[in-house]
C-alpha cells in the first residue's frame, strides 16, 4: 500500500456529515441525479453566485489551533484595575470544566420544551433567586444581555407604564456618573421613541419637574463612590417618578440594597460573580423589578408550576410578555437571554454561598481600602470618603503619562480621566497587588513606597449605617449545600441529566440552525489571552483581538457580499435593531426625517416588528400568499401608498417558510425605487452561505446569527452574536462606542455597551470560517438543503408538508401541517410531547403556522440521525392513525400522556390502556440509549396564576428531598 504523507482529514469532513455514499443514497430518494441538479431546483439561478467565495484556504484542525494560538499571543494580558463594570474574577475549576467547556450545556437550547429541560431551568431559578435577594428585589428575569441594554430596557419599560398623571412626561434624568457606556446604549435607544434624556449631578435632580418620569442612579458611581440613595428615591416617589439603580451585585453582599431605598427597577450584570471579562462579554446582564411590572418585565421568567402527577416542575412563564406574541405592539426586541453565563454566575453563587460571596466582596473592599490607606499617606489626594471597590485618586493630565508608563511596565491597568487616576479592585487582586500599586505611585512621584502588611491587620469594615447591609440573602438550602467540589460537581452533573441537548441526539428546530459546535472551534474561549481581557484595555495591548476582528469582518463581509460590517450587536435582535437604526440614520443624513415606514410581511419573527417600532417606526403588515410568498401586489400597492415615507423592507431569506422566494431581486428593486432600504434578517442564512448572497439578492443591510450559521453554541438560550453587514453606503453610519473608536465616521451611538459585543466567543465564528474555507462552507449550504429535501421526502407521505418552491423544493427547512389531527383530538404540542419518549427534542412549534412544526436538520446530520428522527416521526403518525381508527381511547393515550418518566412507569400500578414497553421504548434504538424526561407534562396555566420565579420554598425542598 503506497503511504500518503499529506492524508490528513479536513474539517469539513467532521463538520459536513453526509458521506458520498450517503448523499447518494439521500439523492435517489429525493429524485435528484446531482447535488448540483437540487441546489438548481433549490436556488433560483438568477441569485447564484457566478464565483466561488475569496477566503482564505481551509486549514486543519490542530494547524488552526497552533497558528491561532500566535495570533492570541499578540494580546497582552496586564492586571486589570480599569473596574467600569468588568472586573478580573476566577472561574471555579468545577465550574470551567463542567459548564462553560462542557457541550452537554453549551449545546442545548432555549428552554421552551420544559421537561427535557429542568436542569438548566433549575439552575436560571437560582440565578434569579440570587439576583432577587441581592437587590432586594421582588421579581428578576433570567438574565439580559448586558449591563447597558439591561438599563436601556428599564428605562423603556418605565417610559410604557407611566402613572396616568406623567403621560406626557418624557424625561429621563441619568446620573452624570452612570457608566459611559451605558449612558451611549441609553441614547441610541432613548430618541426613537420620543424619552429626553437629561444627565446632572443628583443633587441637581428636581424630581417635582412634572416632564420627569423617571431616574437612573449607578451604585456605586463611576468614581467609585457609594452614597445613600433613600431620600431620593423617597422624594421620587411622592412624585410619581420612577427610580431605577444599576448597582453591583457583590458590593450588594455588604453595601444597603437598592430595594431597601425604595427602588422600582435594579439592573447590572453578573460578569464578576465568575465568568470571564472576555474583552467585554458575553456576560448576564441582569434586570429586577417589583411585582407590579410582571407582565411589562422584558425577558424571560423562570417560574414554578406543576406537572401532570402534581409535581413541582419549571418552566418560562408568562411567555404572552414576549414579542413573539406582541410583535409591534412590544415595547421590547428581547428575543434571547444570556442563559449559560446566568448559569456559571448561579452555579458560582451556590458554590461559594452567602458567606463565601461576602467574604469575597470584603477582601475586595479591604484592599482598595487599605490601598487608599497606602496613597494617602504618600500624599495623594483621594476623592471619595466611602468606596466598595474603586479609588478616586486626584492627578494632574500632565503626570498621567508618565504614571500610566511606570504601571504598564510593572503590568498594571488603571483608568485615567481629566486629574484623575480610578483603580478598581476585584476577586483576583491580593495584599501584593495592593502593595504593587502603591510602589507604582511611590516610584512615580519620586517618593518611598508605604509599606501595606501592619496596616492589613488593622481593617474593618466602617461604612455608614445607612450604607451596611443588615438583610439575610441567600438562606434557601441549595446555597447553602454545595462547597465542597465532589458536591458541587454532583450537583453540576445531576441538573445536566436533565436536560436534552445535542450530546444526545440531532435538535431540529426551524429557523434555529442547530448544527455542530466543534470541540476546535470552542478550545480558545477559554484562552486566557482572549478571556482577561478589559474590553477598555489600552489598544496597543489587543493587536491579536483587533487582527481578529479585521478579518472576521473581511470574512462576513465577503460572504454576505457587502462592504462593511460592524461586531457589536449582541444578539440577533440587537442586529435587526442595529441594522435599522443604521438605515434611520442614512436617511437622516439624507435630510429625509420622514421615512419611518417600514413594511413587513406577515410571516416575519416577532422581534422584526418589535425591532421597527424600537427604531421609531411605523409597521405596515405585507400579505403573503397560499404559497407562502410574499404577495407581490399587495407589496407594490403598499410601497406607492407609502412612497414618500417608506423607510425599508424588513424580509427573512430563505422565508420563513423555508422557500426561496423567485421574486426576491423584483421584491428589492421595488423598495429601491420608493427610496427605501432592504434589511435582510439573516436568520436563515444558512441556506445562502456560498451558493447566493444578501449583497447579490438586492439588500442593503442584513444581521447574521453567528449562533446559528457561524456556529456559536445555542448556550441553552444564550449568548448569541447579531454582527450586522452593509453596502457602502452604509459604512459610515456603523455602531460607535464612546471608549473605544468603533464604526463609521458618523457612526449611530452604541448598541451594546461593550464595543465589540460578546467579543470572547467570536473565536468560534472565526475558527469555523478559517477551518472550512469557502470551499466547505459552500458544500455546508448544500448538504443542509440535501438533509432537508431528504426528511421532506421520507415525511410526505404521513404528514403534509406545506410550501415549497417552484420545482417542489424545501430549502434548508420544511413546515409539517399537524393541524388535521385536531379532528381527533391529537394536537401539535402533543406530538411535541411525545417526540421527548423517542429521545428527541420537537422541531419548532406553531411558528410561523400555528399547529405546525418547523424542521431544520443542518448539515452537522448523518442520514442513520435523519433516519431515526424520521422513523420516529412516522411511529408517532401511527399512533395518531390509532386514535383516528378508534383503537385507542382520545385521552388516555400515548400521546395525550407524554412524556413518560421513569418513576411513572416504574412506582406503583400501570393502569393505562397501553404497556410500559409502547410508553417508553415505542421504537427499538431508544433501548439502547434512553433519555428520561425528569418531570411529566407541565400544567403552563398553573405556573402563570401562580407565579412563582425563586427557589422552591425551603418547606417543599425538604419534603422533595427526603
Amino acid at each position: 500500500m503506497k503511504i500518503n504523507l499529506s492524508n490528513a482529514v479536513p474539517f469539513e469532513n467532521r463538520h459536513n456529515a453526509p458521506t458520498e455514499a450517503e448523499i447518494a443514497e439521500m439523492l435517489e430518494k429525493i429524485g435528484a441525479s446531482s447535488l448540483e441538479e437540487l441546489i438548481d431546483q433549490t436556488v433560483p439561478k438568477s441569485i447564484q453566485l457566478e464565483k466561488p467565495l475569496d477566503l482564505p484556504s481551509a486549514q486543519l484542525e490542530t494547524d488552526f489551533l497552533v497558528e491561532f494560538k500566535k495570533l492570541a499571543s499578540k494580546n497582552k494580558v496586564l492586571k486589570s484595575f480599569i473596574g467600569l463594570g468588568y472586573y478580573d474574577t476566577f472561574v471555579p475549576g468545577v465550574i470551567l470544566r463542567n459548564v462553560l467547556e462542557n457541550p452537554g450545556w453549551y449545546t442545548a437550547y432555549t428552554p421552551y420544551q420544559a421537561e427535557i429541560a429542568q436542569g438548566r431551568l433549575e439552575a436560571l431559578i437560582n440565578f434569579q433567586t440570587v439576583v432577587m435577594e441581592l437587590t432586594g428585589m421582588e421579581l428578576a428575569n433570567a438574565s439580559l444581555l448586558d449591563e447597558g441594554t439591561a438599563a436601556a430596557e428599564a428605562m423603556g419599560m418605565l417610559f410604557s407604564s407611566k402613572a396616568r398623571d406623567k403621560k406626557t412626561a418624557s424625561k429621563f434624568f441619568v446620573d452624570e456618573k452612570v457608566f459611559p457606556q451605558t449612558k451611549a446604549v441609553l441614547e441610541t435607544r432613548a430618541e426613537p421613541i420620543g424619552v429626553e434624556i437629561v444627565y446632572g449631578s443628583i443633587d441637581q435632580l428636581d424630581v417635582t419637574d412634572p416632564s420627569l418620569f423617571g431616574v437612573l442612579f449607578q451604585y456605586p458611581d463611576s468614581d467609585g463612590l457609594v452614597r445613600d440613595y433613600s431620600a431620593i428615591v423617597a422624594a421620587a416617589k411622592e412624585n410619581n417618578v420612577k427610580t431605577a439603580f444599576a448597582a453591583d451585585l457583590l458590593a450588594l453582599t455588604i453595601l444597603t440594597p437598592p430595594g431597601e431605598m425604595g427602588a422600582d427597577v435594579v439592573v447590572g450584570t453578573a460578569q464578576r460573580l465568575g465568568v470571564p471579562m472576555g474583552y467585554g462579554g458575553p456576560h448576564a446582564g441582569y434586570f429586577a423589578t417589583k411585582e407590579e411590572f410582571k407582565r411589562q418585565i422584558p425577558g424571560r421568567i423562570i417560574g414554578v408550576s406543576l406537572d401532570r402527577a402534581g409535581n413541582k416542575a419549571y418552566r418560562m412563564a408568562l411567555q404572552t410578555r414576549e414579542q413573539h406574541i406582541k410583535r409591534e405592539r412590544a415595547t421590547s426586541n428581547i428575543c434571547t437571554a444570556q442563559v449559560l453565563l446566568a448559569v456559571m454566575s448561579s452555579f458560582y453563587s451556590v458554590y461559594h454561598g452567602p458567606q463565601g460571596l461576602k467574604n469575597i466582596a470584603l477582601r475586595t473592599h479591604g484592599l482598595a481600602k487599605l490601598t487608599a490607606k497606602g496613597l494617602a499617606e504618600l500624599g495623594f489626594e483621594l476623592g471619595n470618603k466611602e468606596f466598595f471597590d474603586t479609588i478616586k485618586v486626584t492627578l494632574s493630565s500632565h503626570d498621567q503619562a508618565h504614571f500610566s508608563s511606570i504601571a504598564v511596565g510593572a503590568g498594571m491597568n488603571f483608568r485615567y480621566a481629566e486629574n484623575e487616576v480610578f483603580i478598581a479592585f476585584d476577586e483576583t487582586k491580593s495584599l501584593e497587588d495592593a502593595q504593587a500599586v502603591v510602589d507604582v505611585f511611590a516610584k512615580a512621584s519620586g517618593k518611598d513606597t508605604v509599606n501595606l502588611a501592619p496596616h492589613a491587620e488593622e481593617l474593618t469594615l466602617e461604612l455608614p449605617e445607612s450604607l451596611t447591609r443588615t438583610s439575610e440573602y441567600l438562606t434557601h438550602p441549595v446555597f447553602n449545600s454545595f462547597h465542597t467540589e465532589h458536591e458541587m460537581l454532583r450537583y453540576i452533573k445531576r441538573l445536566e441529566a436533565k436536560d436534552l441537548s445535542l450530546v444526545h441526539s440531532m435538535i431540529s428546530l426551524g429557523s434555529c440552525t442547530m448544527k455542530l459546535n466543534a470541540t476546535a472551534e470552542m478550545i480558545p474561549v477559554t484562552w486566557p489571552e482572549f478571556g482577561q481581557m478589559h474590553p477598555f484595555a489600552p489598544m496597543a495591548q489587543t493587536a491579536g483581538y483587533q487582527e481578529l476582528f479585521a478579518n472576521l469582518e473581511r470574512w462576513l463581509s465577503e460572504i454576505t457580499g457587502f462592504a462593511g460590517t460592524s461586531l457589536q450587536p449582541n444578539s440577533g435582535a440587537q442586529g435587526e435593531f442595529a441594522g435599522l437604526m443604521v438605515i434611520r440614520a442614512y436617511h437622516q443624513n439624507n435630510g429625509d426625517h420622514h421615512r419611518n415606514i417600514v413594511l413587513i410581511p406577515t410571516s416575519a419573527h416577532g422581534t422584526n416588528p418589535a425591532s421597527a417600532v424600537m427604531a421609531g417606526m411605523k409597521v405596515v403588515l405585507v400579505k403573503c400568499d397560499e404559497k407562502g410568498n410574499i404577495d407581490i401586489e399587495d407589496l407594490k400597492a403598499k410601497a406607492e401608498a407609502h412612497s414618500e415615507n417608506l423607510s425599508s423592507l424588513m424580509v427573512t431569506y430563505p422565508s420563513t417558510h423555508g422557500v426561496f422566494e423567485e421574486a426576491i431581486k423584483e421584491i428589492c428593486a421595488t423598495i429601491h425605487q420608493h427610496g427605501g432600504q432592504v434589511y435582510m434578517d439573516g436568520a436563515n442564512m444558512n441556506a445562502q452561505v456560498g451558493l447566493t448572497s444578501p449583497g447579490n439578492i438586492g439588500a442593503d443591510v442584513c444581521h447574521l446569527n453567528l449562533h446559528k450559521t457561524f456556529c456559536i453554541p445555542h448556550g441553552g438560550g444564550g449568548p448569541g452574536m447579531g454582527p450586522i453587514c452593509v453596502a457602502s453606503h452604509l459604512v459610515p453610519f456603523l455602531p460607535g462606542n464612546p471608549l473605544v473608536k468603533t464604526g463609521g465616521k458618523n457612526p449611530v451611538s452604541s448598541i451594546s455597551a461593550a464595543p465589540y459585543g460578546s467579543a470572547s466567543i467570536l473565536p468560534i465564528s472565526y475558527a469555523y470560517i478559517a477551518m472550512m474555507g469557502g470551499e466547505g462552507l459552500k458544500n455546508a449550504t448544500k448538504m443542509a438543503i440535501l438533509n432537508a429535501n431528504y426528511i421532506k421526502e421520507r415525511l410526505s407521505g404521513y404528514y403534509p408538508i406545506l410550501y415549497t418552491g417552484t420545482q417542489g423544493r424545501a430549502a434548508h427547512e420544511m413546515i409539517v401541517d399537524c393541524r388535521g389531527f385536531k379532528e381527533v383530538g391529537v394536537e401539535v404540542e402533543d406530538i411535541a410531547k411525545r417526540l421527548m419518549d423517542y429521545g428527541f427534542h420537537a422541531p419548532t412549534v406553531s411558528f410561523p403556522v400555528a399547529g405546525t412544526l418547523m424542521i431544520e436538520p443542518t448539515e452537522s446530520e448523518t442520514k442513520a440521525e435523519l433516519d431515526r428522527f424520521c422513523d420516529a416521526l412516522i411511529s408517532i403518525r401511527a399512533e395518531i392513525q390509532e386514535i383516528e381508527d378508534g383503537k385507542v381511547d382520545k385521552e388516555l393515550n400515548v400521546l395525550k400522556n407524554a412524556p413518560h418518566t421513569a418513576s411513572m412507569v416504574l412506582e406503583g400500578e400501570w393502569t393505562m390502556p397501553y404497556s410500559r414497553e409502547k410508553a417508553v421504548f415505542p421504537i427499538d434504538y431508544v433501548k439502547e440509549n434512553k433519555f428520561w424526561p425528569s418531570v411529566r407534562r407541565i400544567d403552563s396555566a398553573y405556573g402563570d396564576r401562580n407565579l412563582v420565579c425563586s427557589c422552591i420554598p425551603v418547606e417543599d425542598y425538604a419534603s422533595e428531598e427526603a
